[in-house]
């Protein structure tokens, strides 16, 4: 990891305050609710949906370094994996038939993955499903870890080559970016690819990884990035 922290600032408690929802994140467990009006406050699944298939979570992990700027940890996949293999992703997998919502299923794979102990992680909202080619929904769950010291990073060698960490902020500017336009089904839309260097090596943050964090940097902030997104269309559709 390249920073340290020194401890809760004020800003992050701020900044909880300001994406914390009024309303618990988790939807209470009773059927009988009405089924819209609890999917409008809450993008985590229904119990009874969390059995249906494809659908997955990752954590978006931000903490404070010794300057006061916010940073994401991110992590480089085996190169041993079947699927997207060396890719830079955020912590995070498939939900599994015990995990109890989404915010489990990401806590749950970051523990797995780089051994960050759920109990340090104030989990303070969850942003909209982004569903993929294939129909996976990928749910991007927002938390702060107020002091990176108590942060040991075990990486799961099976799944994880190397842990490192970025600047939030570098997901709205248009440094150290480039883009490909592509299209899918008719649908043209953009691919974004941020190089960064970090203390241990090169990454280059793209794709699901790169659109998840343009849209937690802009929530963060309350800006829209400094470049046009034109997101696949195919992001938005309605999840099951």
């Amino acid at each position: 990891m390249d920073s340290n922290g020194f401890g809760e600032s004020q800003r992050l408690v701020d900044l909880v305050q300001q994406l914390r929802p009024s309303k618990p994140l988790c939807p209470p467990s009773n059927t009988n609710n009405h089924p819209k009006a609890e999917s409008e406050t809450s993008p985590i699944a229904k119990p009874s949906e969390r059995t249906r298939p494809k659908r997955a979570a990752v954590l978006i992990c931000l903490f404070e370094d010794e300057n006061g700027h916010l940073r994401v940890i991110l992590t480089k996949r085996a190169s041993t994996l079947s699927t997207n293999s060396g890719d830079v992703s955020l912590p995070g997998g498939k939900t599994e038939e015990g995990d109890a919502n989404d915010i489990e299923t990401a806590l749950r794979e970051a523990k797995e993955e780089i051994g960050l102990d759920p109990s340090l992680v104030d989990v303070v909202t969850v942003l909209e499903p982004i569903v993929t080619k294939i129909g996976m929904a990928v749910v991007p769950v927002l938390g702060i870890l107020a002091d990176i010291r108590q942060f040991n990073p075990t990486p799961n060698a099976a799944e994880v080559e190397s842990i490192f960490d970025a600047p939030l902020d570098m997901f709205l500017k248009d440094k150290n970016r480039r883009e490909e336009e592509r299209e899918w089904m008719g649908n043209k839309y953009l691919l974004h690819f941020f190089d960064y260097e970090a203390e241990n090596g090169k990454y280059v943050i793209w794709a699901l990884t790169a659109g998840i964090l343009i849209a937690a940097a802009s929530l963060v902030y309350q800006r829209p990035p400094d470049f046009q997104e034109r997101k696949p269309q195919f992001w938005s559709r309605i999840c099951l």
